[in-house]
């Protein structure tokens, strides 16, 4: 039971789970971070830490998607471990709908 990062993500990138990672399963890019599945240990810890809310376990219904952009993403974007600030503008963007068709972007973040 892999952790998820779903679409509240998009435009937030908090990094703060990050941070408390134990097996550092983040992947970042553009505009969000994704977990890693076959890596994810399923601890937990990093759920509540997100401020915007967008981990969840994959057992949760209709993480369907959102499991597979997080696998597909963790091949090709860059692995993160270390807490970095969050964009200047990610509470306006908390809870905001229709983040992925209009923000997600396939291109990797900076990394490390």
């Amino acid at each position: 039971m892999p952790y998820v990062v779903t679409e509240n993500c998009i435009k937030c990138k908090y990094t703060d789970c990050v941070e408390v990672c134990p097996v550092d399963c983040f992947y970042e890019g553009e505009n969000m971070l994704v977990i890693h599945p076959d890596e994810c240990i399923d601890c937990g810890v990093c759920e509540p830490e997100c401020p915007a809310n967008a981990i969840s376990p994959d057992t949760e219904k209709g993480l369907e998607k959102w499991l597979k952009l997080n696998a597909d993403m963790a091949k090709t974007w860059p692995n993160i471990s270390q807490k970095k600030p969050h964009p200047a503008d990610a509470k306006e963007f908390d809870g905001k709908p229709g983040k992925f068709e209009a923000y997600f972007s396939p291109e990797p973040g900076e990394g490390d």
